[in-house]
């Protein structure tokens, strides 16, 4: 349980509208595969794994591309601001990308851990790290210029 906040977060960056029955799709296939969970490995890690797989079997199921909500109210504050651009230029970016960024920056896996939850080789994750970071600078950078102008 200690471990569903951060979950959930990252779920709601995969698909705002299922974020909550993904968590607890995973919370209930790890409660029955908790025999198959090896002391001493990452719990944490391995409850990351069982989302994504619900994820991915979800996507394949439906085979439709979920949209992701715009972001159509600021606050007033460019504190609030910032946040909301940061916010849809990371909804921009594939799917792909905003799980490595979401696993790696925000939650703070190494490449190797999300390696493994993301069932890709190591090179394809750093690879794919890199070109998120890339992508979303990209898509950051044009804003930044228009402030300072």
């Amino acid at each position: 349980m200690p471990h569903t906040p951060s979950l959930l977060r990252v779920a709601r960056r995969l698909d705002a509208a299922l974020a909550e029955d993904l968590v607890q799709e995973t919370m209930l296939l790890a409660w029955r595969s908790f025999h198959q969970f090896r002391p001493g490995s990452n719990a944490r890690a391995w409850l990351f794994r069982i989302m994504f797989n619900g994820f991915y079997a979800r996507g394949r199921r439906n085979r439709g591309a979920v949209a992701m909500t715009p972001i159509h109210e600021i606050a007033a504050s460019p504190a609030a601001q910032e946040r909301a651009e940061v916010a849809e230029a990371l909804h921009s970016l594939s799917g792909e990308h905003r799980a490595v960024l979401m696993l790696g920056v925000v939650e703070g896996f190494t490449c190797l851990e999300m390696s493994g939850i993301l069932g890709i080789p190591l090179g394809t994750v750093m690879s794919r790290l890199s070109r998120a970071r890339e992508a979303l600078r990209a898509k950051l950078t044009p804003a930044c210029s228009a402030k300072e102008a």
